[in-house]
């Protein structure tokens, strides 16, 4: 039999480590196939590897582990990972989701797999909207709680256009898409070309404002007209006052169901 797989994502090296390393002790069977640093790459290691069970940091750069398990939604186990046990009281009070708090303790990381290997065997995943509402009440929680401490984000993008370099205000923008080397960047006076990666760019915009709507591509939520879905839960993004048609794809669907 296929033994258990996780992932597990925190911005943290040590303490990815120290739960991997918990893990090991107390679910010897279970194999953790991938490690991200941030809930982008959480999204993308869970659909190369698709494990049962995802460890996911509340707080991380760029997509945070909230966005993470909407995108993940209800085809593997999420535990939150978080260093403020208060943050979870009623969020998690349904048992729709469960969490483990920094520092690890092995006797609440113990519970956490028993309850995890009895869901495993058991019937399906939470219903869909209880795990909805699950996670609005945390993101509901860490906003109310987190907002003085919010990050600040890119307001301003350099880019050379010719022999120039402009500055670019970030609200002006209405997509990125990148290829192998370079991002081009859409904005109302025209395009340009910058040395920046689409992860780069999504760690470093506000979460609020753009989204990552496919592995090469970030909208400006407030430039977009309208979705079409398509076949195989993807969908197409068509944007005010512009021909472009921007992919969306099964990964970053999520974003379009919150609207």
């Amino acid at each position: 039999m296929k033994p258990t797989q996780a992932l597990i994502a925190d911005d943290e090296p040590l303490l990815r480590d120290r739960l991997r390393g918990h893990l090991a002790r107390l679910w010897p069977e279970l194999a953790v196939v991938a490690e991200a640093r941030n809930g982008r790459e959480a999204i993308e290691l869970f659909e190369t590897h698709l494990p049962q069970v995802a460890f996911l940091d509340v707080h991380m750069p760029g997509i945070g582990g909230i966005e993470a398990a909407r995108a993940i939604a209800r085809r593997a186990e999420v535990v939150f990972v978080t260093a403020h046990e208060q943050y979870a009281v009623q969020a998690f009070e349904h048992g729709a989701l469960d969490y483990i708090v920094k520092p690890f303790e092995e006797g609440r990381l113990a519970d956490t797999i028993e309850r995890l290997k009895l869901r495993l065997a058991g019937p399906a995943a939470p219903a869909s909207a209880e795990l909805d509402a699950a996670l609005d009440r945390l993101a509901s929680e860490l906003s109310a709680r987190g907002e003085a401490s919010r990050p600040k984000h890119l307001q301003w993008i350099r880019a050379s256009v010719g022999t120039s370099v402009r500055l670019i205000p970030v609200d002006q923008v209405a997509f990125l898409r990148s290829d192998e080397k370079y991002t081009l960047v859409a904005w109302d006076g025209g395009e340009a070309l910058i040395r920046k990666t689409i992860r780069e760019l999504a760690d470093e915009l506000d979460p609020e404002a753009f989204a990552q709507i496919h592995r090469s591509v970030i909208v400006n939520l407030r430039q977009v007209a309208q979705v079409d879905r398509g076949l195989n839960e993807t969908a197409e993004v068509r944007l005010k006052g512009r021909r472009e048609v921007l992919p969306v794809s099964r990964s970053f669907l999520h974003v379009f169901r919150q609207m």
